[in-house]
Order: structure tokens, then sequence, then C-alpha cells
């Protein structure tokens, strides 16, 4: 699978663009603030019918346009695929495969499998658990119809029941009562899927961390640096969601928020036994999260049986030449498909291309214009 051909009108700072990629490697060069991550978020929008730098999409148009649009023909098992996505201001998007309109966006999701890794990955270990989820999330939702489902089931009964909790007249505990039993019902599959999902997915990204992070001196191998996640979440205790939230019920009112449940869900990151938000250097925490999402690239192709699109966004800021090499390494096996990378040093480019020896195109990104 892989895009051939891509249109771009008034997105960002990209007044308009007609590229054709290669089925390989794609590379992006320019100085930074020139556009090279908006035609990334352009692809990206392209699969997950939203921008990853911007939840709204009116602040995504050209500042002196009134719409922007985005086309790609994509190659997916020796078949041509169309996708078209335009939005003007206040009115709502348009997504069409094959020029029919979906009736649900979340119908979309999952068709055109891809893996982002972009300096804002840190935020995976910098922030708070939300951007842990969201990651779980993103994943499992591009192989099962079902989670991404329940998921958008759970948020807005979540929704309904905060709503409920930040009333200041009386509350109908019949309702709350309600609200609960349909939380309950979808909180569990929810969790029996990110609890699969990490089971399968630890053993791969610890394999991939190993593979960057190992270093050798002469033919002496250093010490390994031992990595883990856990997943946590209020589902693991003893007593039932449905107790738990009975018990914190009148907590929840005072608080005016629901304290218990899967949106409260986590994953512990540690590195040698400890915290890794605590004791991982910069270059430890971007080996963490690039195997992170290099598991993440394996799971989904072996699940969903097509090889995703990966977007590597100034992947190689914050690392030392060796774990460098060991990327380019790993990306030029044939487990990877169709790679496109930003970079703003052209020598350093041609140096990471010279390495990988497979077919490539190198666009130049200046002011929004593309070459």
């Amino acid at each position: 699978m892989f895009l051939n051909h891509i249109t771009i009108l008034n997105y960002r700072n990209i007044a308009e663009c007609d590229l054709i990629f290669s089925p390989k490697i794609n590379c992006f060069l320019g100085n930074n603030g020139m556009g090279k991550t908006n035609l990334l978020d352009a692809i990206y929008y392209l699969s997950f019918c939203k921008s990853h730098l911007n939840s709204a999409d009116n602040q995504i148009i050209k500042h002196d346009a009134d719409f922007f649009m985005i086309q790609g023909e994509y190659v997916i098992c020796e078949k041509t695929e169309n996708v078209y996505c335009g939005v003007k201001r206040r009115r709502k998007k348009q997504f069409m495969r094959n020029k029919k309109d979906y009736e649900r966006l979340a119908d979309h999701i999952g068709f055109v499998p891809l893996v982002l890794v972009s300096p804002a990955d840190s935020a995976l270990i910098a922030e708070g658990s939300d951007e842990r989820r969201r990651f779980m999330d993103i994943v499992i939702s591009q192989y099962d119809r079902k989670y991404l489902d329940n998921l958008m089931i759970y948020n807005s009964l979540l929704q309904n029941r905060n709503a409920l909790l930040k009333n200041s007249e009386k509350i109908d505990d019949t309702i709350l009562e309600i609200l609960e039993d349909k939380l309950c019902a979808v909180a569990e599959p929810i969790f029996d899927c990110r609890k699969n999902f990490i089971d399968a997915f630890i053993p791969v990204f610890r394999d991939f961390y190993d593979k960057i992070a190992i270093c050798t001196k002469g033919e002496m191998v250093e010490e390994i640096e031992t990595v883990d996640l856990q997943y946590i979440s209020h589902l693991q205790q003893n007593t039932t969601l449905k107790e738990q939230f009975l018990q914190t019920r009148e907590r929840d009112k005072i608080l005016g928020f629901t304290t218990h449940g899967i949106h409260k869900d986590d994953l512990k990151m540690t590195l040698q036994n400890f915290p890794l938000k605590n004791t991982g250097s910069q270059g430890q925490n971007k080996t963490f999260v690039v195997a992170m999402k290099f598991a993440q690239f394996v799971f989904l192709k072996n699940v969903s049986k097509k090889t995703p699109i990966l977007l590597l966004d100034d992947l190689f800021d914050k690392l030392d030449t060796e774990r460098v090499t060991k990327i380019v390494e790993l990306i030029s096996q044939n487990d990877f498909g169709q790679i496109f990378i930003t970079d703003t040093n052209k020598e350093h480019l041609n140096k990471i291309l010279s390495k990988t020896k497979i077919e490539s195109k190198i666009f130049f990104v200046e002011n929004g214009k593309v070459e």
C-alpha cells in the first residue's frame, strides 16, 4: 500500500501543490517553518479525518482563503483508491472515498493505516495520562471498528454524567445510575481490548528498543537498557467499576466530574525499573518513543494485513550517530513500506539515503512551495 499522488490547496501555509511520490522513501527538505511538517500533516489528515497539529479545521485553512482541499490517490492491493477531503469555513467537512461520501467519518479510520513519529511524541512521556490513552486509542481504532464505536459511546456517556455532576441543582441519582450502567457496559470491552493490545505490544516494543539502543565497542556489547510498559486501569481493582461508581458518587458530586473509569487508564513507562520521566536522557526518551512507534507499525501491519504509511518528522533530532545508524538500518528492511521523512540538512539527508540504497525522491520546501 502506498500514496501515489496528492493534491493540496490552501492547507496551512501550502497554497497549492501537486505531487507524485515514490512508493518507497520520500524526503521533504527545507529550513524550519517552511511547510515540511504541514505536508506530513496533510497526509495524516487523509488517514484520520483530522489534523495532528490542530483540532480546529477552520484554523487549518490558509489565512487568506475560504477553504482547504486534500485529495490522495492510493494504491492498495494493486487497486487505485481515491480519498478526498474538503473543508469550507463554517461548513461541515466533506470526506469521500472514490467519490462517495462517508455516512460517518469513523468508518474511514483504519482504511489507510498510518504511523507518525514527530517531536510532539515527547508528550507521551512528559504529559499526563490522556496522551498515553490517545496512543492506545489511535492504534486500536485503526484495526478494531467496534472498539472505536464503544469509545465514542463511552465518551458521550461520560460527558453526560459529568454535566449532571456539575449541575448545581439536586442531582437525580436514578439518572446517574442509568448512565453508570451504560458506562460499565462499554468500559469492559474497551478495557479488554487495551489489555490484549498492550500484552501483545510489549515484546515487539522491547525488541525495537534493544535494536536501536544496543551499542558495541569492538566485539563487546554494552549492557542493554531495560525498558518496560505497564497498563494501569481502575478495572484491574478487586471491586467492579459499578461498585467504584457507587463508592465515589458523593465525592464526584463535590468535584463535579467522574473520578473512576477507563478514561483514567494509563501506561507506566520505566527505564532500568525507574520511571522514564524522571531518569531518561533526551536520547533515551526519544529512543523509547521511536521504539513504541515502530512497534505500533509492526502491530498494525500484522493485524490489518496492510503495510502502514510511515511519517518521520524530524526523527533524528536528539539522537547520537550510533542510534541514528540503527534506525536507518531498521527502516531499510523490507518490513517497512512507504516512508516520508523531513529534514533541514541536505548533507545529513544524503548520508542517510546513501545507507538505505532504496528508491527515493527528495522534495524541496520553501515558504509553502514544493519542488
